[in-house]
């Protein structure tokens, strides 16, 4: 499970990015992440499936954020937390 979550630079943008925000949209993940919204939702899919991510509707807008219970929530926080610095932009 940890390669899927960890397998693609978007995928690890979109968590980076998650664990500094509460709860984002779809555009504003991709503008923040240089994503497309296309790539963003397809990364977004996989994160969902494997419960890393959750989507939360509200009315007709859906935001994610990360899934605080899921069991890798934690590490995953960690880890982004001492790599700020390295992470290219």
């Amino acid at each position: 499970m940890i390669e899927e979550v960890f397998s693609s630079r978007g995928r690890i943008r979109i968590l980076y990015l998650l664990t500094r925000t509460e709860a984002l949209n779809i555009t504003r993940l991709a503008r923040e992440t240089k994503l497309s919204v296309e790539m963003a939702k397809r990364h977004l899919k996989k994160l969902s499936e494997l419960e890393v991510v959750r989507e939360l509707k509200l009315g007709r807008l859906k935001f994610y954020q990360l899934n605080k219970d899921h069991p890798l929530a934690d590490r995953i926080a960690a880890l982004f937390s001492g790599v700020s610095l390295y992470l290219k932009e």
